[in-house]
């Protein structure tokens, strides 16, 4: 299985798309001819990137301004797209945000808010376009997991369980969709210099080797190859990026949380004032 191939009336559904990972993941797409439809907060930055790529690649670039943690504004985002007449052959969802602090100093609502956009607008946006993707016996759903997803992380709890269940459910899913003509890559990159890494203050990231970092477009491009290959996992980046985190998934859990408590030692000593949360 591959990417379907574009067409006038198909689209590339891209959430998060106004800078970072999700910005790459349009050019990248783009680049291949796909139109895409961008999707975030800020319309500016969309708009902004929609002209561009139109203007670089002749692709067709829309944009839908959305809050993916407010059900009614997922359903607005559909009822544009339907309005549009096009077909979503590709979804990448990719937008998320993650709090780096004791679950204890963060306000309940932030916390919640955390688990709609990571975990329930993943399973909303999926479970509204792959039954359209079977029905075809051709698309693409593309997931943004993470390597925090590949064991606890205390200062960093909901993030990486939001990130574990969009692995898990990713994994489950790329077997399903298998028979039905659909590909579905779920990718998990390790440290991106981004502005989710900026806005955030996540302490932990200073402490990591350069040789682990990768490039949004790096990233992008990864997953887009691995899907293109009908791949189910990617931890996308060089060698010493899957060295240095892939094994986490198979560390005995006492182990890992020692080597995530030491690592994490400066967001678990924030105070409750201090709550640092990353959106991307």
């Amino acid at each position: 299985m591959s990417l379907p191939d574009p067409s006038p009336k198909s689209t590339a559904l891209i959430t998060g798309a106004s800078s970072g990972i999700g910005a790459a993941f349009a050019r990248c797409l783009s680049e291949r001819g796909y139109g895409v439809t961008l999707v975030a907060r800020r319309r500016e930055r969309l708009e902004s990137l929609a002209r561009e790529l139109a203007e670089a690649h002749g692709i067709a670039a829309h944009v839908v301004a959305a809050d993916l943690a407010d059900p009614a504004n997922r359903d607005q985002l559909a009822q544009s797209i339907e309005g549009l007449g096009l077909t979503v052959e590709i979804l990448v969802n990719n937008a998320g945000f993650g709090i780096y602090s004791r679950f204890a100093n963060t306000p309940r609502e932030r916390e919640l808010e955390q688990v709609r956009v990571d975990v329930e607008a993943v399973v909303d946006l999926t479970a509204r376009y792959y039954p359209g993707m079977r029905e075809r016996r051709r698309g693409t759903i593309i997931n943004m997991s993470s390597t925090a997803g590949l064991q606890p992380l205390p200062g960093n709890a909901t993030y990486a369980a939001s990130k574990s269940f969009v692995l898990l459910f990713g994994e489950a899913l790329h077997v399903e969709a298998r028979d039905d003509g659909v590909t579905v890559t779920t990718v998990c990159p390790g440290p991106v210099r981004t502005e989710f890494q900026e806005v955030g203050q996540a302490a932990f990231a200073e402490h990591l080797p350069g040789l682990v970092w990768a490039s949004p477009e790096e990233v992008a491009e990864g997953a887009v190859r691995a899907a293109e290959r009908g791949k189910r996992t990617i931890i996308p980046g060089g060698l010493p990026t899957r060295a240095a985190f892939g094994p986490n998934r198979f560390a005995p859990k006492g182990l890992a949380l020692a080597v995530a408590k030491r690592l994490m030692r400066d967001e678990l000593e924030r105070s409750p004032g201090e709550t640092s949360s990353q959106a991307g």
